[in-house]
């Protein structure tokens, strides 16, 4: 699984790198190609991804999510996912790029901070580990490459401020690489899978589901936990991913994970 959804057009090299592997690359105003890696693509975006662009532009989840993103379903694992919206122009640019840069490039998502490296491990949870499994991304147009500047993949992983990116969505990933594993005929109800969507972009209305519902009732929080999740979106992601696990996945089974069919109600939340 790849966080990095190049264009079509893109060439991507099928040489395996790991953290220590070099390559050379800089993007800069001064290269030719600046900003066209912005347009044409597919960004999908990661649950802190959302967490930080919504803050950025002051906007709750549901109105981040209906004016700027697009909901499908992931490929192998039939969960619900949303990438970036494009714009409706010829080069279906980015809604954020303009012709001298990002405007919200502090807040830029997980896609744009990877390029022009995408990662598949088989787990994100320790993406620094023998698993991690990452390749480079060669756009015909791209003139990073002809600049002298020389990365690790380890550095260019914290100069661009992914690792810790990949740290908070770890969970997340895990699930999406768990629900992959499982044979074709093993679906989630829909109930289930809106259920998954809730707790990875709608954090707003998850943080209701949970304080304003029989939720408690049901799940009995600590207080202090409790606190947490009403102050901070990274805790409520954090608790909702391992509530989440809980509830899609048996693990008590000879120590197997099988995804349940059931959900709770998350109908009346809006």
């Amino acid at each position: 699984m790849s966080p990095t959804t190049p264009a079509e057009s893109a060439r991507v090299d099928p040489v395996k790198l790991t953290p220590e592997s070099r390559f050379q690359f800089r993007c800069h105003p001064g290269v030719s190609c600046f900003t066209q890696c912005c347009r044409g693509i597919n960004i999908l975006l990661t649950p802190y991804d959302v967490i930080c662009l919504k803050k950025r532009l002051e906007l709750t989840s549901e109105e981040f999510l209906a004016i700027y993103t697009q909901p499908h379903l992931l490929e192998k694992t039939d969960l619900p996912v949303v990438s970036l919206k494009l714009l409706d122009d010829e080069k279906k640019s980015c809604p954020f790029v303009r012709d001298d840069g990002c405007i919200l490039y502090r807040d830029r998502p997980t896609t744009c901070r990877y390029y022009p490296l995408g990662v598949a491990s088989l787990s994100h949870r320790a993406p620094d580990g023998d698993n991690a499994f990452f390749f480079m991304i060669k756009e015909p147009h791209c003139r990073g490459f002809e600049e002298q500047e020389t990365w690790t993949v380890a550095d260019w992983r914290k100069d661009q401020g992914v690792d810790i990116r990949d740290e908070i969505n770890a969970e997340w990933t895990d699930l999406l690489v768990r629900k992959r594993s499982f044979p074709p005929h093993i679906r989630l109800t829909e109930q289930a899978k809106q259920m998954f969507f809730m707790v990875s972009y709608n954090l707003d209305k998850f943080r209701r589901f949970v304080t304003e519902s029989s939720f408690l009732t049901r799940y009995p929080v600590d207080a202090e936990t409790l606190e947490r999740i009403r102050k901070s979106d990274v805790e409520l992601l954090k608790f909702g991913l391992g509530w989440l696990k809980s509830v899609l996945f048996n693990t008590e089974r000879l120590g197997q994970e099988t995804p349940r069919q059931d959900a709770p109600d998350v109908s009346g939340t809006e």
